[in-house]
C-alpha cells in the first residue's frame, strides 16, 4: 500500500477556493508540488464543468503531456483511471475523459513558440491548464485567456517558477489581476505561493540535508528554493550579492568624493534613464549616488526638451547635495541622440550650470562596459545606494541572450523583462575612467 503525504491547510484552501475561481494561479519554488495541487484542483475542476472542449499546454507538446497528462504518476489520466483514453480529436493529440458530467475532450498543445496560438484558435475552451506558463509564449498565453471567453463557466489555472520581476507575465497579466484584486475587483482571482517547505512528501531531516550546500544569500537560492522573482540563470553579474554591493546613505556620510559623472540613456518607447556616480579617493569605490528614472508609453511621450528640464532638476538636486559636485563632473550622454544632447546643453545653459556633455563611449563595445563593472564588483568596488530600486532590479535580473548565446554571441538579454537601461546609463557613467580605475 503507498502512503501518501498529506496536503496542508494552505494547500488545501487554494484547492477549494480554486472550484468558483475563474483564474488560479501557483507560483513558487522548485519541488513545491504546485503541479500537483494543481492537477487536483483541475481534475475536480474537470468533473462537474458543463462544457465538453478543454485544454491543457505547456512550452511544448511533450512537456504538456509529461507535466499534465502523466505527471509522474499523478497526471490526469491517473487521476480518471479508468475513465480516460488518449487519442486524437480533430487531428490534435487529447485526452477523452468520462466524468460526472459526461465526456471531456482534453486537447493537449504546446504553446512555447509565437506561431503556437494559431493551432488553438478555431474552438472555444470550458478551461484551460497552462504549466509553465510563463515559458510560453506572451501570444500564446493571450490567445488561451480569449479562447475561454465564451466558456460556461470560464476557468483557467496556471503554475509557474518565478522570473525577473519585470517579465512580460508579470507585467501585463499577474501584476494587473493582483492590483484588482487588492481594490475589491477581482472575487474570482486565487493566488498562491509555496515553497519546497510546503512540500510534506520529502522528510524534514532529508529537506535540510539537501537545502544544507546551498549558499542562503545567493540569487539561485533565493530563486529556486525560496521561489522569488528573480533571475538566477543566464546571469551576468555572478559576484553580486544584495549585502555586499546595496548600501544605505549611512554608508557615504564620511566618504570623500574626487569624480562625479552623469550617464544618460535615451529610450524611445523604453526608459530615460540618468545615473549619478560618484568616485572616492583614488578612486577606490565607485558609488551609484542617485538617478533619474521615466518609462513613457506607446502613445504620449516625453519631448527632448521635456526630459531635458526634468534631468536639470535632477542635477540642481545633485548640485546641493554634494558640495564638491562641480570637481570634475561630466555628463556622458546617448551617443545616438544629438538632438538631446542639444536639449540637455541649451537647458544647462540657461540655469548657468556649466557641464560638459560629450557622447557616451562606446568605442570597446559592450562587453568591456559589462566586463569592467562585473570586475568592479568582484573586487568589492562597486556599491548601489539602497533607494535605486530599478537599478537593483537590473544588476540582479540581467541575463544573457540563451539563443544569441548558442550561437557564439555574448548579447544582454533586453526585452523588457528587467530595466536594461539603467544598466547602460550607469556604465555610460563608469566606462571611461577604466583607466583611471586600474582594473
Amino acid at each position: 500500500m503507498i502512503n501518501y503525504a498529506p496536503l496542508t491547510g494552505r494547500q488545501s484552501e487554494y484547492i477549494k477556493n480554486s472550484v468558483d475561481s475563474w483564474l488560479s494561479v501557483l507560483e513558487g519554488g522548485k519541488r513545491a508540488g504546485k503541479n500537483i495541487i494543481n492537477l487536483i484542483a483541475y481534475s475536480m475542476c474537470l468533473e462537474v464543468h458543463p462544457d465538453k472542449l478543454h485544454l491543457v499546454a505547456g512550452v511544448s507538446l511533450a512537456a504538456a503531456r509529461m507535466n499534465i497528462i502523466d505527471s509522474n504518476g499523478f497526471g490526469l489520466k491517473y487521476l480518471f483511471d479508468g475513465r480516460s483514453r488518449e487519442g486524437k480529436y480533430e487531428g490534435k493529440e487529447a485526452l477523452f475523459i468520462e466524468t460526472n458530467t459526461g465526456e471531456k475532450v482534453i486537447i493537449i498543445a504546446g504553446g512555447g513558440k509565437a506561431n503556437d496560438a494559431a493551432k488553438i484558435k478555431g474552438n472555444s475552451y470550458g478551461s484551460a491548464y497552462l504549466t509553465e506558463v510563463n515559458e510560453c509564449s506572451q501570444s500564446f498565453v493571450q490567445e488561451v485567456f480569449d479562447r475561454t471567453l465564451s466558456s460556461s463557466k470560464r476557468q483557467i489555472f496556471f503554475d509557474l517558477n518565478p522570473m525577473p520581476p519585470s517579465h512580460w507575465f508579470y507585467r501585463d497579466i499577474l501584476d494587473y489581476q493582483d492590483q484588482l484584486k487588492e481594490n475589491g475587483e477581482n472575487p474570482g482571482y486565487s493566488y498562491a505561493h509555496f515553497t519546497i517547505w510546503d512540500n510534506l512528501s520529502i522528510k524534514n531531516d532529508r529537506l535540510r540535508a539537501v537545502l544544507k550546500p546551498y549558499d542562503k544569500s545567493s540569487l539561485w537560492y533565493q530563486a529556486d528554493i525560496l521561489g522569488k522573482r528573480t533571475a538566477a540563470t543566464g546571469r551576468i553579474y555572478t559576484g553580486y550579492s544584495y549585502k555586499e554591493v546595496v548600501i544605505t546613505r549611512d554608508y557615504i556620510k564620511d566618504k570623500k568624493f574626487i569624480q562625479f559623472s552623469i550617464g544618460i540613456d535615451i529610450g524611445g518607447t523604453d526608459a530615460t534613464v540618468a545615473t549619478l556616480t560618484g568616485y572616492t579617493v583614488k578612486y577606490g569605490e565607485i558609488i551609484e549616488l542617485d538617478g533619474y528614472y521615466h518609462k513613457q508609453g506607446k502613445s504620449s511621450g516625453y519631448t527632448h526638451d521635456k526630459y531635458a528640464k526634468e534631468i536639470v532638476d535632477k542635477i540642481e538636486e545633485w548640485i546641493k547635495t554634494y558640495p564638491s559636485f562641480f570637481i570634475g563632473t561630466i555628463i556622458f550622454c546617448e551617443s545616438a541622440d544629438k538632438l538631446f544632447r542639444q536639449a540637455l546643453s541649451n537647458e544647462l545653459r540657461r540655469r548657468g550650470i556649466n557641464i560638459q556633455v560629450v557622447p557616451s563611449y562606446k568605442k570597446e563595445g559592450i562587453i568591456d562596459r559589462i566586463r569592467l563593472v562585473n570586475i568592479l564588483i568582484n573586487q568589492g568596488r562597486y556599491k548601489i545606494m539602497q533607494h535605486l530600486k530599478p537599478w537593483i532590479e537590473a544588476i540582479e535580473n540581467a541575463t544573457w541572450d540563451e539563443k544569441k548565446r548558442t550561437e557564439g554571441e555574448w548579447v544582454r538579454t533586453d526585452d523588457g523583462s528587467y530595466p536594461v537601461d539603467c544598466l547602460d546609463s550607469s556604465e555610460y557613467s563608469i566606462q571611461p575612467f577604466k583607466k583611471r580605475l586600474e582594473v
